[in-house]
């Protein structure tokens, strides 16, 4: 990432996280989808890893949900299924480093009369440079903070159950300096489903409002 871009990233952090109920994703789907898919019953198809783990059954519980709502019907057992849904997950965490001024030219103010309440001033009100004068053209000293950044990915795929010939197949990537993964679980597999099943390779970025417990809203 460039490094003139961290404090632009800086500042729209700041912005979302004093608007907490908003979580933002890139979602880019492909598929080749029929209507009459919606009507065919699913079961999940966890990895061997996944099996018994209860973070998966966790978001599985979010997809079977988003699932349901879009008409779908999940099937008693797998052999009964005519479509399969199988997803991944993840999050790296990044550290953004931002430089600034270490410190304000400004924060001296406005003296009071000659030698003001911050001691003498024998070039006038603005030194001996002028009122045009910027220090940091020249390159003056900064300070740098860093922070987290949790970089979050959630991948879903639904294929047909006798081959395995994929059908829908979404990435949705998110990132934010506040929620983890499991926070913003659910408003990513919202998106993932919006407009489903959406322009087949267009990336969209998605705003998904969710309430104070992190719930999209409906």
């Amino acid at each position: 990432m460039k490094r003139w871009l961290y404090p632009l990233l800086a500042a729209a952090s700041l912005l979302l996280s004093g608007c907490a109920s908003v979580i933002e994703s890139n979602v880019t789907s492909f598929h080749a989808w029929s209507p009459d898919y919606n009507q065919r019953a699913y079961a999940f198809a966890p990895a061997k890893e996944q099996e018994n783990d209860l973070q998966y059954q966790n978001y599985a519980g979010l997809i079977r949900q988003e699932l349901q709502f879009l008409g779908f019907t999940e099937a008693r057992d797998q052999k009964a299924a005519q479509l399969q849904v199988s997803f991944s997950y993840g999050m790296n965490t990044e550290q953004v480093v931002v430089s600034r001024p270490a410190f304000d030219p400004y924060f001296y103010g406005p003296g009071w009369g000659r030698f003001g309440a911050f001691g003498p001033r024998p070039f006038g009100f603005y030194g001996p440079y002028g009122p045009f004068y910027d220090p940091f053209w020249d390159g003056g000293p900064m300070q740098s903070t860093s922070y987290p950044v949790f970089l979050r990915r959630l991948q879903i795929g639904i294929s047909q159950a006798s081959d395995g010939k994929k059908l829908f197949d979404v990435v949705v990537d998110s990132e934010g300096q506040r929620a983890g993964l499991t926070a913003a679980m659910p408003a990513m597999v919202r998106a993932a489903f919006e407009d489903f099943p959406g322009p087949s390779g267009v990336a969209r970025h998605i705003r998904i409002k969710v309430d104070k417990n992190g719930q999209p809203e409906n």
